[in-house]
């Protein structure tokens, strides 16, 4: 009988091990999980970007003419919802690589963003951790990628 009681703890704690290794820094999930932050953007969906920004959050955007913290991303997201802002009619990721280390992963990738009158092309790199459990973004960095020149 105490051999049996050793083998369910020792199994136990294997679980136990095999899931906190599969929180939610994974391959699958954080492609997801980005996917879901274009769309949120788009949509302004302002609990979501919220309950996903860290704390600590900062977005440098391109040429760092403007970084943003939590609470200037949440800001600028009130004001396009009070004005009815629509001006983005989409937004596409492509090549989306991510790289895991511990409890960070980066997601990378390019994402055109449609406002008329032509797209523009962004290359981003976005910082993820988990913290108990469940991953937020910390850092955003996105950068205008030029037109090619025309023959």
């Amino acid at each position: 009988m105490k051999l049996f009681s050793i083998i369910i703890v020792v199994v136990g704690l294997s679980m136990c091990s095999v899931s906190a290794q599969e929180g939610c820094l994974n391959q699958t999930n954080l492609k997801a999980l980005d996917a879901s932050w274009e769309k949120a953007q788009l949509e302004l969906d302002l609990d979501f970007i919220e309950s996903l920004l860290a704390e600590d959050f900062v977005w440098v955007h391109n040429h760092a003419n403007t970084i943003d913290d939590k609470t200037a991303v949440l800001e600028r997201i009130k004001r396009y919802i009070n004005s009815n802002n629509k001006s983005t009619k989409s937004r596409t990721s492509r090549d989306v690589k991510v790289i895991i280390s511990g409890t960070t992963a980066i997601v990378r990738g390019f994402t055109i963003i449609d406002r008329g009158p032509r797209p523009i092309t962004y290359h981003f790199m976005r910082t993820y951790i988990e913290d108990n459990g469940k991953c937020c973004l910390i850092a955003n960095h996105t950068m205008a990628v030029p037109e090619k020149e025309k023959d």
